[in-house]
């Protein structure tokens, strides 16, 4: 999708130093971090989210690639959080599909917080 900044990351047209890679999804570093441990896991083609139509090959990707960046990151084995935000009610702030993996310290009880009634 034309200017999309996650299509440009994964293209490489913006660079970025990637935590994982392969054909379908790569993995890099939140560049606003919520934790110690804040990486992003996207398709190399523009899907907007998961309802978006993805081929089974890229959703497995993603998925696939979670525990591996988890080892990368140093968060395997104490514990990390995983995140899929669709839609603007839930805040998704690029319009490209993305995974969170989130870790690198205790997490409060709770998934989400929600604002206003």
């Amino acid at each position: 999708m034309e200017g999309c900044i996650f299509c440009k990351v994964a293209s490489g047209e913006i660079p970025a130093t990637f935590v994982y890679e392969d054909e379908f999804v790569v993995a890099f570093d939140d560049i606003s971090p919520q934790a110690p441990v804040h990486t992003l896991i996207i398709p190399r083609e523009h899907f907007e989210h998961l309802s978006d139509g993805v081929p089974e090959q890229v959703t497995m990707a993603l998925f696939t690639a979670v525990p591996e960046v988890a080892r990368r990151k140093g968060v395997l084995e104490s514990g990390y959080r995983v995140i899929v935000n669709a839609g603007p009610d839930a805040n998704q702030t690029v319009p490209h599909l993305h995974v969170h993996v989130i870790g690198g310290k205790a997490m409060s009880h709770g998934m989400v917080n929600f604002s206003g009634g």
